[in-house]
């Protein structure tokens, strides 16, 4: 279990591991059901290791809020995503003090408790400790992804070349 190939992907309810890349997309695994689907590349894929929440200081990776809030829940359950909005500002904000409250919306806070209890009942979260996420770039949840499905796809192995014979004609 990687967390560095989770996913969520627009329109799909849940997270997922990217299990294979194909040629058209890539296959992945619902981390709530195990079922396993294809995504073609036109889908709006995040890696959640490029997923950045706003702070008054800069940005803080969303690998990095998942360890604060497991570290709070003590590798528990975190507040569930369909509490009230004043119960969710205040427990982000006990999180995160310092996260922008101007730009983290709370349907971005019920997103990141959501997928920390996918991910948490996936026994994803004893990972977390130590991920070894490298990334070049960050994305925040409000934005679209689109950078990120050109980073999956990117690693895909190039095709190789056909050889082809140089025809030579005879002129006389």
């Amino acid at each position: 279990m990687s967390v560095e190939k989770v996913l969520a992907i627009s329109g799909k309810p849940g997270l997922y591991e990217l299990k294979i890349q194909t040629r058209s997309g890539f296959i992945a695994e619902s981390l709530i059901d195990g079922k396993k689907l294809t995504v073609g590349l036109r889908s709006n894929v995040s890696l959640l290791s490029e997923i950045s929440i706003y702070t008054e200081t800069g940005e803080l990776k969303l690998f990095e809020v998942f360890a604060r809030i497991a570290t709070k829940e003590n590798n528990g359950p975190a507040l569930d995503h369909k509490s009230t909005n004043n119960e969710l500002l205040n427990y982000f904000g006990e999180v995160i003090p310092d996260f922008d409250r101007d730009r983290v919306y709370v349907s971005d806070i019920k997103k990141v408790l959501n997928w920390y209890n996918i991910l948490q009942g996936a026994n994803y979260i004893a990972n977390l400790n130590a991920p070894a996420v490298s990334t070049t770039g960050s994305v925040t949840i409000n934005n679209t992804t689109e950078e990120t499905a050109e980073t999956v796809v990117a690693e895909e192995k190039p095709k190789a070349k056909k050889a082809t014979k140089k025809k030579t004609e005879d002129k006389e």
